[in-house]
């Protein structure tokens, strides 16, 4: 079996990979580079020359080859990989008769604690969609931004003191609407500074906060460890990283509890990372933001796993 043909196709705000076999086998894999879609899908015609002519089953094999043959990493390049992974997966499973999760190293769980996604660009609609979220019997909501979620045009005009004791007061307000049955999971959109995430969550502790989602930008391994060690919430981060090096990196630090994972942006969603946090004992959390399908063979077969979040609808 040869692969015959690697197609990119823009659908709406997602980008699939489809490659094609001389045998009628086709596998279907999506990017998770979403602000960059079309670079993702001019780097996996790059890696359509290579692919033409190949055994679509060496699928360790061409991922080693598209990492490490090119000069440049980054979002854009292991999303494109990662879709490509994704696919020959797919077309393995076809192949062999199985599902994914079972060729990897099998199921482990059936079911997976979800939370309930929350927004709102005021107090009130935010308190609203927490409230919903209890109606709906989650026991978690998420994404819960205590700056609220404002357009990312308008500029942020509040100084330190109205930051800090505004979104202190959200989070208190949330707390007493929707009691202590429900965790919270918050979002702080790398808005703060060190200093800024050390002051906010010692303030935060009293509401008992499942955890804080990159308080600070991800990008220093030793900022995030500074806060962590300064601070009792746990640190959730991840998702806008892409290596199994980079994991290794804040592991070593002890700069996150929950290890965030997109499904379709490489390295993350790689077999080692499950045994990698399961041997930190750190948490795992899912972003499936964009394809359901692949996040389930995830959750059948990743035994560290804690909760997952479903972006959208």
């Amino acid at each position: 079996m040869k692969i015959v043909d690697v197609c990119a196709l823009r659908v709406n705000t997602f980008l699939y990979v489809r490659v094609l076999t001389d045998e009628g086998l086709s596998g279907l894999g999506e990017c998770g580079a979403w602000g960059y879609l079309d670079a993702a899908a001019e780097a996996v015609a790059t890696f359509r020359d290579y692919l033409i002519g190949k055994d679509p089953l060496e699928i360790e094999h061409h991922w080693q080859y598209m990492y490490r043959a090119f000069h440049f990493r980054g979002a854009v390049i292991m999303g494109a990989i990662s879709a490509i992974d994704i696919a020959l997966w797919d077309i393995a499973g076809k192949f062999y008769g199985k599902p994914v999760y079972k060729l990897i190293n099998g199921g482990c769980r059936d079911k997976i604690r979800t939370y309930f996604h929350v927004a709102g660009e005021t107090t009130e609609e935010l308190i609203a969609c927490c409230v919903t979220a209890k109606e709906k019997n989650f026991t978690a909501i998420g994404h819960l931004n205590p700056f609220l979620d404002g357009l990312r045009t308008e500029r942020y005009r509040l100084n330190y003191v109205q930051m800090i004791e505004q979104g202190i007061d959200r989070v208190r307000q949330i707390r007493e609407a929707v009691g202590y049955e429900i965790d919270m999971c918050l979002e702080l959109h790398r808005r703060l500074k060190p200093a800024e995430a050390i002051v906010f969550a010692h303030k935060l502790e009293q509401f008992t906060p499942m955890f804080i989602e990159d308080p600070i930008i991800p990008d220093n391994f030793d900022d995030m460890a500074l806060v962590a060690s300064h601070i009792n919430i746990p640190i959730a981060t991840g998702e806008r990283i892409h290596t199994i090096q980079e994991y290794s990196m804040l592991f070593n630090r002890n700069a996150m509890s929950a290890a965030q994972n997109f499904c379709d942006n490489e390295n993350n969603r790689r077999p080692i990372m499950a045994g990698r946090t399961h041997q930190n004992t750190v948490m795992t959390c899912i972003c499936c933001c964009d394809n359901p399908q692949w996040c389930l063979n995830l959750f059948r077969r990743r035994r560290c796993l804690e909760s997952v979040r479903r972006c959208g609808s």
